[in-house]
């Protein structure tokens, strides 16, 4: 069992907490040529060699070259995902920020996915930043732990209702549809809220392009 660091948005990181979210997608670098599009020849996991190959049927041929083979960056089954998220490190009697490395016992975390009342600064305030990014979270800061239980490749857009709800994205009846968690338009279904989600992430036009993209499905488990 390997373990390694995963990003999460703030809406993402409380998609986790409430366990609404058990995948997540993520685009695989390289792409493969953009004549691989067949169902015959869509990249399928190889339980033996633990990657993704393209070609016939995805079975694994040695005359595969290596530009062909994609391997998941964030491991395989079984293997554990800790998350890395907005945040920031203070000391509790100043609501001073500390260093990534403060002495053991004389530090508090403050993450930006939480409500804001949730923690309270030791002059009475709430605090609301500056913020630590997350790719800066140290290991020891992380509260959230995840087990990868399945790994697959697919055509971004071929996501389906479901597994777009997997993703975090939860029907609001008061608003009576779905919210991406960002902006303020609400969708008629999970997949468009995904859509505009992944396009706030990625930039315009990466919805349209319809990459080859990890599907990496979790549960989450005690620290």
């Amino acid at each position: 069992m390997k373990e390694r660091p995963i990003l999460f948005s703030a809406p993402m990181v409380r998609a986790l907490l409430a366990g609404t979210k058990t995948q997540t997608r993520r685009i695989v670098k390289p792409q493969w040529p953009t004549d691989v599009v067949d169902v015959s020849e869509r990249p399928a996991l190889d339980p033996v060699l633990k990657c993704v190959v393209s070609g016939h049927s995805g079975e694994w041929e040695d005359e595969h070259s290596l530009d062909e083979v994609r391997r998941c960056p964030y491991g395989q089954s079984g293997d554990q995902l800790w998350v890395k998220e907005t945040h920031q490190i203070l000391n509790p009697r100043t609501d001073a920020v500390l260093p990534a490395k403060p002495q053991p016992g004389v530090c508090v975390l403050a993450f930006a996915a939480d409500e804001r009342s949730r923690f309270e600064t030791h002059s009475g305030h709430l605090f609301d930043g500056p913020w630590r990014p997350s790719i800066f979270m140290p290991r020891w800061a992380s509260r959230i732990q995840l087990e990868i239980t399945g790994i697959r490749v697919e055509r971004l857009n071929d996501i389906s209702e479901a597994d777009a709800s997997a993703e975090g994205l939860s029907f609001d009846t008061d608003r009576i549809g779905y919210w991406s968690g960002t902006g303020d338009k609400w969708w008629n279904s999970a997949r468009e809220a995904y859509a505009d989600l992944w396009v706030s992430i990625n930039g315009a036009g990466s919805w349209t392009v319809n990459p080859w993209a990890w599907v990496i499905e979790f549960r989450r488990i005690k620290p």
